[in-house]
């Protein structure tokens, strides 16, 4: 089991709650977390049909079965929340209960109807590169900052196309599976499945089509219509489906930033997928030597530096102020995070060297006279670090 940066977030908060509501895809390690966690509490899967029947004919009686419970996929038994509201009501013991679920608005909104004030809310993603390395948690607010990455790290055995093509799935990794046959099972088994439900599809065909046009988007600024078009469904049945995909927290959209420091800024928001194994599997990417020479590379290797950045604010938990920036005459920053006193500008390079005109976005974004920022980071695909004209230069494991 690889050691979870979320771990001793989670055990604080059950110290402090009642309730702790964990979320997070599919397979990325939920039940193994809390049962290694809270080896003390009774583990009621949800997933069963036989334990889901009776909490749904007997919820008092599934409650009332231990002192203390890990409640696994709680969506799929959301009346269960209205009698742990009572419970907790009448007795708030710190980490009574533990639950889970793999869907994120859906969960949120039945949550927040019955135990707001009661629980506290985690997320927990799939690995991180520094929690396959065993490192600590990434400090995304100080990242231009020249002490924070320390030391040199050791750069990883795998190469950076073999790490995003593998992806970041806990269970390829545990049990050294091929990626490609596991994500295959895990699109069939979890992604069909869970998200025809969410986002009530009735063309299966259709929706795969879908799935497989998004992830070619990954990186890229959202046309939701051209999307629409492409798939030949409704935009509205994009826009839902769309949802479902972050519902499932498998994608996420960057806002662009309000800071209005030129006219015209572009208002599309940037959709980034959060595991490249999965995206390379949807493309048809079957291996690193294919990622390292395709169109889409620089894309997917900027979604795995924005995945890395949410995972590094989850493990604090925190939700991760993340923007993009572009204006219409075609100056862009691809990361801009909100560190409360100041913005922090990253380019996302994926070649291995790093060219001097690779900083002129962030020269000019710097150099805006309304603008009191200075200096930014640019993450590249090579393994070096240093500084450069007041820049970070990252190298792309981040160390």
């Amino acid at each position: 089991m690889f050691r979870r940066h979320l771990a001793s977030v989670l055990e604080a908060a059950a110290a402090a709650n009642p309730v702790v509501t964990l979320t997070g895809p599919r397979q990325s390690g939920k039940t193994t977390l809390v049962r290694a966690l809270f080896p003390h509490h009774r583990y009621i899967s949800l997933e069963r049909p036989d334990l889901r029947l009776r909490a749904t004919e007997d919820p008092a009686g599934v409650l009332a079965s231990g002192d203390r419970l890990v409640l696994d996929e709680i969506q799929r038994v959301p009346e269960l929340l209205s009698y742990i509201q009572v419970l907790v009501d009448e007795d708030d013991r710190p980490g009574r209960f533990i639950l889970t679920g793999s869907q994120n608005v859906l969960l949120m909104e039945s949550v927040s109807q019955t135990l707001a004030g009661r629980t506290a809310f985690l997320r927990l993603y799939p690995l991180s590169l520094r929690e396959l390395q065993g490192r600590p948690p990434l400090d995304v607010k100080r990242l231009d900052q020249p002490d924070v990455a320390g030391a040199a790290t050791e750069q990883p055995a795998s190469s950076p196309w073999e790490a995003l093509a593998t992806g970041f799935y806990p269970r390829i990794h545990d049990r050294n599976l091929a990626a490609q046959e596991w994500l295959a099972d895990y699109v069939r088994a979890y992604i069909e499945r869970d998200l025809r439900e969410v986002a009530r599809v009735d063309d299966l065909r259709s929706f795969e089509r879908f799935l497989r046009l998004a992830a070619a988007h990954t990186g890229q600024e959202l046309n939701l219509t051209a999307l629409a078009s492409d798939v030949g469904v409704a935009q509205q049945t994009a826009k839902r489906w769309l949802g479902a995909l972050e519902i499932g927290y498998l994608a996420t959209t960057l806002p662009p930033h309000h800071a209005n420091y030129r006219k015209r800024l572009r208002k599309r928001p940037r959709l980034h997928f959060l595991d490249t194994g999965l995206v390379c599997y949807l493309l048809g990417i079957r291996d690193a030597t294919v990622l390292a020479n395709h169109p889409l590379r620089g894309a997917i290797f900027e979604s795995f530096v924005v995945s890395e950045f949410i995972k590094g604010f989850a493990a604090m938990r925190r939700d991760a102020p993340l923007y993009f920036w572009r204006d219409a005459t075609g100056h862009e920053i691809d990361i801009l995070i909100d560190a409360g006193q100041r913005l922090v500008p990253v380019e996302v390079k994926s070649g291995q060297t790093v060219a001097p005109d690779a900083f002129k976005h962030l020269s000019w974004w710097t150099s805006l006279p309304a603008n009191p920022n200075e200096g930014g980071v640019l993450v590249h695909g090579g393994p070096e670090r240093y500084a450069y004209k007041g820049f970070q230069v990252l190298p792309w494991f981040l160390g």
